[in-house]
């Protein structure tokens, strides 16, 4: 049994009202969708429920509009986009709660779809405000949330109304809390984490949680040179959090004693000038140059991270191992993704991956679809990640 309440908990559809939160905050550029990925993935729980006779209200935000109703960041323009995703026509209603809610609603007939206006033009959405949870809970009988990446914020439409209506997790959500379940919560062993980026500084609460969780924590991107730093190496003009070299230390001290074992570079790609295509030699991590900076791990870093994969049942990945947008400093990223690509279509690995760069990193290196899953979320799945508590997955959990 799931922990979760899933649809196939929810029992029969046909003529409910079911009120479902979704994630529409796609890029827009001229009134139109120009990356309609996140609609593509709630495409597949509207249609089953809409095609079990239920009537399926969305409800999403767009924008910071602040609990103002701002013309910027009405839903509406979504709509067309949405409709011809579905293959069906999406009505919409200009608010989400009151009189023009309800005449929508009203007007539904079986199997309909319809888009209610930008939550948070209403301030009880950030809130969690009662009163407005309750007004959007009017409109509906059965809640489905569809909305992982809005699932760390307690607000009336992730967490309110899971309280008011019979509350159950949509297949996309369904699918990301197994991956993460599968990930760090119940993996099989051994665990190794992989964790890139730019700052250690955005990444303490991972880092902490992550060592006492996983069996080999690889350290890579910008972040490891505040490691390197901390271990008395000289990293040149590299990027580096030097008074974290205390918090650095902790770290590695905190993962000895959890028997967790640390991966940090061993070599490095340096290169005087962050451009790409910049002049770059390959150098120990105890050799670089004053006037050079790290922007890729080398080779031998690589060859170690790979057999350390080729050792896991279970890989968790966030964050990039150099600057990957920028060619030839991509070549760790791409090398280590596509060996985890490799490891997870032949069955031997577990690959759960997310974050907005690193769904960039594996995209680039053309692998994305070989991963086990790949969350697009990204606030979400690092608060998952530092072991966090998320208002809109706890709301699903099943009782008893």
């Amino acid at each position: 049994m799931s922990a979760f309440r899933t649809l196939d908990d929810a029992g029969p559809l046909t003529g409910k009202r079911v009120l479902m939160r979704v994630d529409l905050n796609v890029p827009m550029e001229g009134g139109r969708v120009t990356d309609a990925t996140r609609i593509e993935r709630v495409v597949p729980t509207i249609r089953e429920v809409a095609d079990k006779g239920a009537r399926v209200i969305l409800l999403a935000h767009f924008g910071r509009p602040k609990g103002k109703r701002e013309p910027k960041d009405s839903l509406e323009p979504v709509v067309p986009a949405l409709g011809a995703a579905l293959g069906r026509t999406v009505a919409f209603a200009a608010d989400c709660v009151g009189e023009d809610a309800a005449k929508a609603v009203a007007a539904m007939r079986d199997g309909d779809v319809l888009l209610l206006e930008n939550t948070r033009f209403h301030a009880g959405e950030e809130k969690n405000d009662a009163s407005f949870a309750d007004a959007l809970a009017a409109n509906g009988d059965v809640y489905v949330n569809e909305a992982f990446s809005a699932a760390h914020r307690a607000h009336a439409s992730t967490e309110g109304l899971a309280h008011r209506l019979p509350a159950f997790a949509g297949r996309e959500m369904q699918a990301e809390l197994d991956a993460l379940t599968k990930g760090l919560e119940a993996p099989q062993r051994p665990v190794i984490a992989l964790v890139g980026g730019a700052k250690v500084s955005s990444k303490i609460d991972l880092l902490e949680n992550l060592v006492a969780k996983v069996d080999m924590l690889v350290i890579g991107g910008g972040m490891a040179n505040t490691f390197l730093h901390a271990q008395g190496k000289a990293v040149g003009k590299s990027l580096c959090e030097k008074d974290l070299a205390g918090t650095a230390t902790r770290i590695l001290a905190a993962a000895e004693k959890a028997g967790c074992r640390i991966i940090l570079p061993v070599d490095a790609v340096a290169a005087a000038e962050f451009k790409a295509q910049a002049p770059h030699e390959t150098v120990p991590v105890d050799a670089v140059p004053e006037s050079s900076m790290i922007l890729d791990a080398g080779p031998r870093s690589v060859a170690e991270i790979n057999a350390a994969i080729d050792d896991a049942k279970t890989l968790v990945w966030n964050g990039p191992l150099g600057a990957f947008e920028l060619a030839p400093f991509d070549a760790a990223t791409v090398a280590a993704a596509r060996h985890a690509a490799g490891r997870t279509r032949d069955g031997r690995l577990v690959s759960v991956a997310g974050g907005g760069d690193t769904v960039a990193a594996l995209n680039h290196a053309g692998v994305a679809s070989d991963f086990t899953y790949v969350s697009t979320a990204g606030g979400a799945f690092l608060e998952w990640l530092e072991g966090k508590a998320l208002p809109g997955v706890e709301a699903l959990r099943a009782k008893g």
